[in-house]
């Protein structure tokens, strides 16, 4: 397990194979995990896990998306959430992004950034020898001594996912001084989020965008508009007459 409060992994894969035009999936995924790899429906791996998980999907299940495939997302779990595999998992997804990483002819890495509650995905798969960010999320709350691992699946499709190499780094970074009282190993997995993933709508990018706005966000937004003008309006009333008195001085 690892023990570690600030940490980068680097993960350099390959996912390659003969299928053209979607006849290859399903994807990788790479895990932080209190279980150590249980087989299961998520990739390979066991559903309804505690930790934190990024996928590499490789295959659009939901005919109705516009995000541009292979696509990485991903997903903080303390055993209540459950990955849907028919929606490409975009009801518990973070955040994500669109990385042409599969049947290249190049190496193709992955480097996954946690420190002081603040997750980041960063890709390196277009043989420019720098990172690209794809995902940055603060607010990730994650205990120490879970198992990193990786897993894969193919369902009704094939192709290949080959793990060449995963480092794994210490991050030196300076901690509040009540850090110091935690027990990070009892920390629950969790995220604070502004919104819920399920505000979330697909982009033509791959990226997503703000839902439709409410009836009361609506409301909300014309209360605020009203407000600004009545302070415009009377903060202009006040200096009108001001001057109005400035200038009655000198008559």
């Amino acid at each position: 397990p690892c023990f570690l409060k600030d940490w980068e992994l680097h993960v350099h894969f390959k996912i390659h194979g003969a299928g053209k035009k979607n006849l290859h999936g399903d994807g990788l995924a790479l895990w932080y995990t209190q279980e150590r790899l249980v087989p299961g429906p998520v990739f390979g791996s066991k559903d309804n896990f505690h930790g934190l998980a990024i996928f590499l999907d490789t295959y659009p299940n939901d005919e109705a998306t516009e995000r541009v495939f292979p696509y990485i997302s991903a997903m903080v779990n303390n055993g209540s959430l459950t990955y849907d595999h028919s929606k490409d998992g975009r009801w518990t997804e973070l955040a994500g992004c669109t990385a042409d990483l599969r049947n290249q002819n190049h190496d193709t890495f992955l480097a996954i950034r946690y420190s002081r509650g603040r997750l980041t995905v960063m890709t390196d798969v277009e043989d420019k020898n720098e990172w690209k960010n794809c995902i940055d999320i603060a607010g990730v709350q994650l205990p120490t001594g879970y198992f990193f691992g990786a897993s894969a699946g193919t369902g009704d499709l094939s192709d290949n996912h080959d793990i060449i190499s995963m480092k794994l780094f210490q991050l030196m970074v300076e901690h509040p001084l009540e850090d110091e009282t935690v027990d990070w190993t009892k920390i629950e997995p969790s995220v604070s989020l502004l919104k819920s993933p399920k505000d979330n709508v697909d982009d033509p990018t791959g990226n997503f965008r703000s839902g439709p706005l409410t009836g009361w966000k609506v409301f909300l937004l014309l209360l605020c508009a009203l407000l600004g003008i009545i302070v415009c309006a009377v903060v202009g009333a006040v200096v009108f007459q001001k001057r109005q008195e400035r200038n009655k001085r000198f008559y």
